[in-house]
């Protein structure tokens, strides 16, 4: 979150403002999370509130599932506030779509043993084929776009679609969030019964058909590659189609800045094992630091209308 906060404020506080046309917005997992700051009346203080709460959370050694799933849900009763959720659903322009994974079988499971062996049987046949994720897990979109969405489509893998509404949209973003193993699986009211979990599994990056179309799709991103689903990770003959990003803008971190951050890399959830509470909210804050003069950069270059010459083919 904190590698591309200087980005989103340079968007959510500037870029976007005046909006008058919908724009469908999509995430998973924590990107979700931050889209939901976009979609409320007053974007730069729902995104202070988030990152203020994301990186002053902490737990003792091998927390629980369910205690990291309740600091969760308190982090996202913060970003949405009192008025959150009615904002999102009534928003002028912003279409939220919240991506979650309804789990099959055994990954469906809360005890970790057979948690575990239902994502390993997942992994094993993702490696013959990306499809065959369907026998584990089914893509369920949230949304506030109605009849609208331009996702409605997707034929990749078998996709459910469902309204967002004042009942299931912190479920389904705390879903949406809900790393297997380490966040508890999450039962959303009013949707198909089940056990769901961190969108990511299917869409672990957005290397979606983002189909014909006026204008550009405005991917900010980690990273200059796109890994389809998490459990393609390790296999770099998926990642980025090109056919799906024809008219993609993917703005991503320089590998120049990736290194200059604090263990050269961007801030992950790893840090919470590897480094102390002091170590990383340090980190993290100086990687927030750096992010903002990112943000700063990318506003001069729109600003002066140099954008273009920055640009690379994917």
């Amino acid at each position: 979150m904190a590698g591309l906060a200087g980005l989103d404020r340079v968007l959510f506080g500037g870029f976007f403002q005046g909006r008058t046309r919908p724009l469908h917005l999509i995430g998973s997992s924590i990107g979700s999370w931050r889209l939901s700051c976009l979609a409320q009346a007053d974007p730069m203080a729902a995104l202070e509130r988030f990152e203020t709460a994301y990186i002053e959370q902490r737990y003792p050694p091998k927390p629980p599932p369910s205690l990291v799933s309740t600091t969760s849900e308190r982090i996202l009763d913060t970003v949405l506030g009192k008025q959150g959720v009615d904002q999102i659903l009534g928003h002028p322009w912003a279409r939220l779509h919240v991506m979650t994974a309804l789990c099959r079988g055994l990954s469906a499971v809360e005890h970790p043993r057979l948690q575990m062996l239902g994502l390993g049987l997942a992994a094993m046949t993702n490696l013959v084929s990306r499809r065959t994720l369907g026998l584990h897990l089914e893509r369920v979109i949230f949304h506030s776009a109605g009849d609208t969405s331009p996702f409605a489509g997707l034929k990749d893998l078998p996709s459910v679609h469902a309204p967002l509404t004042r009942e299931n949209l912190r479920p389904a973003l705390l879903a949406s969030g809900s790393i297997p193993m380490v966040l508890s699986g999450v039962r959303i009211p009013g949707a198909k019964p089940g056990v769901y979990r961190d969108g990511g599994l299917i869409d672990y990056h957005l290397d979606l058909d983002f189909g014909p179309g006026e204008g550009l799709v405005l991917y900010p991103h980690f990273y200059p590659y796109v890994v389809p689903g998490w459990f393609d990770k390790a296999l770099r003959w998926r990642w980025t189609r090109p056919l799906n990003f024809r008219r993609a803008l993917i703005i991503a971190p320089s590998p120049q800045f990736i290194a200059r951050l604090p263990g050269g890399k961007i801030p992950d959830r790893d840090d919470f094992y590897r480094l102390s509470d002091d170590e990383r909210l340090r980190a993290w804050r100086q990687v927030l630091s750096e992010s903002r003069r990112l943000g700063d950069e990318l506003w001069e270059l729109l600003s002066t209308g140099r954008l273009a010459e920055h640009l690379r083919p994917l």
